[in-house]
């Protein structure tokens, strides 16, 4: 927050201190009901969704931009985060996912990926285990400055 961290118009190095602190503290988690992409995109309409899905396959690692159809099958190998979901100017629909891969891969570390395929696991199976975090009290980590994500 700018009480926390407060802008002072100059350069300064960063407070390592406030780089990794716990600020919020999950209760738990919920599972999307699997294979279930409509349930998916309720709760990505909500928040980002952890996901699983299936990555080993060349047409994923070498993915570089566009609406990604390409081959993969349902052996869950890589976690990536759904951030959000659309549809192209022909009606195409996909997922926006966020990868850990770094900004070079795909479109600057983001995949779109087609939505509501004819299987119920979803492409690459992406519906097949997705979860979301939940916080059910206001319990906090005390004396732990809050940092404001850039």
């Amino acid at each position: 927050t700018e009480r926390v961290y407060p802008y002072r118009a100059r350069d300064e190095r960063c407070d390592a201190t406030k780089m990794n602190a716990p600020v919020v503290k999950i209760d738990g988690h919920e599972n999307v009901p699997e294979n279930n992409e409509y349930a998916l995109a309720q709760a990505v309409a909500n928040q980002p969704v952890s996901v699983a899905i299936d990555a080993g396959g060349s047409d994923m690692q070498f993915y570089r931009e566009g609406v990604y159809t390409g081959e993969c099958g349902t052996e869950l190998d890589h976690g990536v985060a759904v951030v959000g979901y659309g549809a192209t100017n022909d009606g195409t629909k996909y997922w926006i996912v966020k990868n850990s891969w770094g900004t070079d891969w795909g479109e600057r570390g983001y995949i779109r990926m087609v939505r509501d395929i004819n299987a119920a696991e979803g492409i690459c199976g992406i519906a097949m285990e997705a979860s979301y975090p939940v916080k059910l009290t206001a319990d906090n980590p005390k004396a732990v400055p809050q940092k404001d994500e850039l």
